[in-house]
């Protein structure tokens, strides 16, 4: 059983490959489409979400026979292959518009909002409302205003309509009086298109859809699922497995000022999800008590709306057609409208989520990881998958370092998505239009793609490890359908707290009660965790005052008590310290590190603990587990296992960029405890700052003193690979030492001895060297590669070995 296991963990399958966006975005050609296919096979990539993106010539027109015949070609090769696809169901995005054929087919079916405006009462009775030719009025309220943006609540009251006109005598109260008039409008929204001229600000740029028109979106199901399928029928349910929807908008991109999401031409489809005409004075002006309830009722009204009229037929129609959807919606926290996702999903892109400035756990952007997993969690979906790595270098363009991108990765395993959507490998860098379209490329162009192999295996364990498993966290923290609250939970990760979010509308619909806790698919809770700022519905608290009774545990942050019997806590982090005091931290560190973050899950009978280093520091210490059995450490990035038979307290060093898993085997308690080797230190240190020999195409040089090489001369803005060579002597043969080669930009090959010893991408730049020092002469020869962002961008970032370079060795 165990060794099966470990065949699982080191060797997955292909259906746990990284499956990045591959950009559509120049002219197409079958023997490129295919040429790109093998190398991303040869890399371990077994699958791609074929996406078309802007810099596609007009001639080749979307979803056109010729369109259409490429994409067959590569759905073919990637089948020879046993690769996977997932189509992609928009020309660029957002989704829902069809590139603008939806619209072309009716105009009626332009995305549609609502507006307000305002009009002074000036003493006259009878007030004609203007209107464009598409416009229509819905409503028409008398108010009077406190200041700018707030009513004064028993002085709404709405006006009968006759023909565009309405009559108002204002009171004599020295008040100030207005006309609000709420009209239905396009919305003036766009999407983003595949070809040049159709970009933002552009002058074809396709108008949007109304998401919320029945109609609309059957005629783009039927523009656009329909007509893959016609093609492509045959794959369906086989290589091809998914479709991508992207980020759908309502109201489209660069809507109108002021417009909120609208439809129907009244207030038909409002009322059906609980809205009130007299709600909407409270959607752009403060009413006074009810401004919040009037707010949530809208909301959930849209989003209702939106998940019954798009997202429920695009996922009946997947599932009846033998795929899944899957893509994500408009928000990093919009884990309501994953409901009708077999593989909900999300985006981390914009460095909104980053390593730097505690990114990583605050913003509405750091719930994203866990929207799409907890999503999939409480509805019994098998994967949850991520878009991440669009725009997430630091400065917008191509200085994303391979540690990062790796940081990103873990950032998303540990929280518990186990599909990664790397955004973007590019067909085409042709020009900056398609260069620097959402850069960078993590794909083909990039620095780092000799080696991207690490990265395919490494992403391919850690899937294969989140999927089929169960997550053991016995807290959930209480959240809307489009809200997560971040700042509760921010110390629960610094303390190595699991959690889980869980919507009110699922807690209401799904939860059971079983021997005192609550039970939503395969999770149990013994403890709810809720942001005291909540809004809940009554039913909500009478069901969790009920559980209170049954031994359950609420924890409210905030100074009020929304549900009786709960306790309260008036900081996030006294929060934290009632779960540690209730035996809920899922891992005891010492010394203590906020940086490290966990997941405890079971499979296949078995435990297993990720632990990532979110940090720049080390961690050097141990972890103590709150379970017995044999324990071994498991390295995804290696793929190498080590046992370390029953202990409890588990040595532990993390590097930044690292991770490891422990793992439990509770059943076997006869393996012996392997005694723990001390750590040993280097008895002699020496540094090799003699003569080093530094080549590459067209270009050798001789230097002693390392510095980046954008300081000699013609290499200010070079990317790519210099090799750096130099001897030492020793005067006995080495069995084990330690090359650290201090500062590195950014990916190092070493050799020793003509011997390849390994590849690091990112610090620390150490290698374990046994038996390859000799006596004699010894030969060491660094192969350094930089930035792409170099050449790409036009800037000097430091690039090369930089050192010092120290070889450390170890007595007998």
């Amino acid at each position: 059983m165990k060794s099966d296991l470990h065949e699982a963990f080191q060797n997955p399958g292909h259906e746990f490959s990284p499956i990045p966006f591959w950009f559509w975005n120049d002219r197409l050609t079958n023997e490129e489409i295919k040429r790109q296919i093998h190398e991303m096979d040869d890399k371990g990539v077994n699958g791609f979400v074929l996406h078309p993106r802007i810099g596609i010539p007009k001639d080749i027109g979307y979803l056109t026979n010729e369109f259409m015949g490429y994409v067959k070609v590569a759905v073919q090769e990637a089948k020879q292959l046993g690769m996977s696809v997932i189509l992609y169901d928009e020309a660029m995005y957002p989704s829902g518009s069809a590139k603008g054929m939806v619209v072309k087919r009716d105009p009626e079916y332009a995305s549609r909002g609502l507006k307000v405006v305002e009009l002074p009462c000036e003493g006259q009775k009878e007030y004609a409302i203007d209107l464009d030719e598409e416009e229509r009025l819905l409503a028409v309220f008398a108010a009077k205003k406190i200041d700018g943006l707030a009513l004064v609540p028993d002085s709404i009251q709405e006006l009968k309509i006759h023909e565009k006109t309405v009559r108002f005598v204002e009171p004599e109260d020295g008040g100030r009086w207005v006309i609000l008039t709420f009209i239905e409008t396009n919305s003036g929204g766009n999407i983003r298109g595949i070809h040049f001229g159709e970009d933002d600000g552009e002058e074809h740029a396709p108008p949007s859809a109304d998401l919320l028109n029945p109609q609309a979106v059957k005629a783009y199901i039927d523009i656009t699922h329909e007509r893959y399928y016609d093609v492509l029928q045959d794959e369906f349910g086989e290589t091809v497995i998914a479709m991508f929807t992207d980020e759908p908008d309502i109201l489209g991109r660069n809507a109108k000022a002021g417009v909120k999401p609208w439809t129907g031409g009244s207030f038909a489809w409002y009322e059906q999800y609980g809205g009130k005409k007299g709600d909407l004075p409270a959607l752009w002006y403060d009413v006074g008590t009810e401004t919040a309830s009037m707010r949530k009722r809208y909301e959930q009204a849209v989003y209702q709306r939106l998940s019954a009229v798009y997202y429920e037929p695009l996922s009946r129609w997947c599932e009846e057609h033998g795929i899944a959807l899957t893509g994500h919606p408009a928000e990093s926290d919009d884990i309501g409208l994953l409901d009708h996702f077999q593989i909900p999903g999300q985006d981390v892109v914009w460095r909104w989520v980053a390593p730097e400035e505690g990114k990583g756990i605050t913003g509405r952007h750091s719930t994203a990881g866990k929207c799409s997993a907890d999503a999939a969690r409480h509805r019994g979906r098998r994967r949850n998958a991520d878009e991440v790595l669009g725009v997430c270098s630091k400065k917008g363009g191509w200085d994303l370092s391979a540690g990062d991108m790796k940081w990103y990765f873990d950032w998303l395993f540990v929280r518990g998505v186990n599909l990664i959507i790397p955004h973007a490998f590019y067909y085409s860098i042709d020009g900056k239009r398609r260069s620097h379209e959402r850069p960078p490329d993590v794909g083909m162009h990039s620095s780092w793609w000799p080696y991207y192999r690490f990265f395919s295996d490494y992403i391919k364990r850690l899937s294969w490890l989140m999927t089929d498993s169960v997550n053991t966290t016995k807290v959930a923290v209480l959240c809307r359908e489009n809200h997560l609250p971040w700042e509760i939970v921010k110390p629960f990760y610094e303390q190595q707290i699991e959690f889980n979010y869980i919507e009110e509308a699922l807690l209401l619909s799904e939860a059971e009660i079983v021997d005192g806790l609550i039970q939503i698919e395969a999770q149990l809770y013994s403890t709810v965790v809720i942001d005291g700022g909540y809004l809940l519905e009554e039913k909500t608290k009478q069901q969790l005052r009920d559980w209170i009774k049954q031994g359950g545990t609420v924890i409210t942050v905030g100074e009020e008590r929304i549900v009786e019997g709960a306790v309260i806590v008036s900081k996030p982090e006294e929060g934290s310290n009632r779960l540690i005091e209730s035996e809920q931290q899922t891992v005891r560190l010492n010394p203590r590190c906020s940086n490290i973050r966990i997941s405890h899950v079971e499979k296949e009978d078995h435990s297993f603990y990720l632990l990532v280093n979110e940090g720049d520091e080390s961690f050097n210490g141990t972890v103590t587990l709150r379970e017995t059995g044999t324990v071994e450490l498991w390295d995804a990035w290696s793929g190498t296992t080590e046992e370390l038979g029953q202990v409890k307290e588990i040595p532990i060093t993390l590097h930044r960029r690292e991770s490891i898993i422990v793992m439990v085997d509770p059943n076997d308690r006869e393996s012996v405890t392997r005694a723990q080797v001390p750590k040993k230190e280097p008895i002699r240190m020496i540094e090799l700052n003699q003569e080093w020999t530094v080549s590459g195409e067209a270009f050798e040089r001789q230097t002693t003193a390392l510095r980046s090489w954008t300081e000699w001369t013609s290499m200010t803005y070079y990317s790519g690979t210099l090799t750096y060579r130099t001897t030492f002597h020793l005067q006995e043969t080495i069995e084990q030492a330690v090359i650290d080669c201090g500062e590195v930009d950014e990916i190092a090959k070493l050799t020793v001895n003509g011997e390849e010893v390994g590849v690091k991408m990112w610090a620390p730049y150490t290698f374990v060297l046994t038996g390859l020092l000799r006596e004699g002469e010894n030969v060491i020869e660094l192969a350094v590669t930089n930035s792409k962002a170099n050449e790409m961008d036009q800037v000097a970032l430091r690039s090369g070995l930089i050192g010092p370079v120290t070889v450390g060795m170890f007595g007998g």
